[in-house]
Order: structure tokens, then sequence, then C-alpha cells
């Protein structure tokens, strides 16, 4: 019984952190809809996105004590400590990204503003580090808990996070504008451009 129902909290916190994280990055968009107060409304949509986004990290740690009754072994057929080992390589970098993204966005990666500016640093070399870093540190979970299954499991979160930043982009053109626009010609989107310098003519 424990095993469903952490696994159904699990899939009921995804739906719902992916819900309000959306609705978190279009302030603009609203904006045009309610007003000033579009850009509060979103800020709170973001801190209910991250509670469920916590419960959903809880739900991975329990997972170990009670996984799923599924044909698929419960723990990898190596020692843990190799688990942790891959933990170390992919929450490093994830770590570093995250905590650049967070420093150059400022304020906005929990509470976007309609004075802020473009953001600068990392920002100007990958245009989402944030998501490249959280999508890394929930396989970094899955592996510190030893799952294959919450290894695999992780992959769907591929094309929700694909879909936060394509609706963030879509309200920062309506926010920014062509400066926007131009901007996206010249970063990449998860991983960064290569230098025209390099490029082979």
């Amino acid at each position: 019984m424990i095993p469903l129902i952490n696994f159904f909290v699990l899939i009921a916190s995804s739906i719902l952190f992916t819900i309000f994280y959306v609705k978190s990055v279009s302030p603009a968009d609203l904006e045009n809809k309610i007003g000033p107060s579009a850009f509060k409304k979103c800020a709170t949509y973001r801190l209910v996105a991250s509670c469920f986004m916590m419960v959903v990290a809880v739900n991975y740690i329990i997972y170990y004590w009670f996984p799923l009754p599924l044909p698929l072994a419960n723990a990898f057929p190596w020692f843990w400590s190799i688990s942790a080992f891959i933990v170390v390589i992919i929450a490093a970098p994830s770590s570093y990204l995250m905590y650049r993204g967070a420093k150059d966005a400022g304020e906005e990666t929990m509470k976007p503003k309609r004075e802020h500016e473009m953001y600068g640093g990392i920002y100007e070399r990958i245009r989402h580090p944030q998501a490249v870093a959280e999508l890394g540190l929930w396989w970094a979970i899955a592996f510190l808990v030893h799952s294959p299954f919450l290894v695999l499991f992780t992959f769907l979160y591929i094309p929700v996070w694909y879909y936060f930043c394509v609706a963030e982009e879509k309200d920062l053109i309506v926010r920014y504008g062509t400066a926007y626009e131009a901007y996206c010609k010249r970063t990449g989107f998860w991983l960064p451009k290569r230098s025209r310098s390099y490029e082979v003519s």
C-alpha cells in the first residue's frame, strides 16, 4: 500500500508542479489580462511549484524503502558506493549551474519582477542553466537512492523541463520583444553555442 501511495503522490505532485511552474513563468502575458498584480501572483505560483517539487524529492527518497512491485530490480547490480560516485559526477556540475544561474538571475529565480532587466553572466552562454541543473539533480537523487526505476522515470522530466523553458521564452518575448529574440539567436538553449571562431567555413 505505501509504495502505491508514494507513487501516486509523486505523479500528482509532478503534475501540480508542472501546472504551477508554467503559470509562474508567464507574468507578462498575465499582466496583459489582469494588470500589475500579475508579477506578484506569478511569484506565488513559483513558490507553490517549488513546494510540490520538494514533495517529489521526498517521494524519491521514500521510494528507497518502499519500491513498487515491478519486474525490475529494486537496486543496481553494483555497490551503492558506485552510485554515490555517479551522484558526485552529476551533482557537482549541476550544483554549479544552479548556483551561477540563481546568482545571475537574482531575485527573479523565485520572484519575477517587471522592472528586472535581461540576465547577464552565465545567461550569456546558455539561456536555461537552472533548468539543466534541476534535471541533473533529479538524476542525482535517483542514483543516490540506488534505484533503476527512478533513473528511468526521470527521463520523463526531460519534455516537462523543455516545456517549462519554451513557455518561459514565449513570455520573455512578450516582455522584452526583439531584444530577447536577438539574445536567443546568439545563445544556446541548454548548451552553449559553438564560437564562430571554431566553425569550419
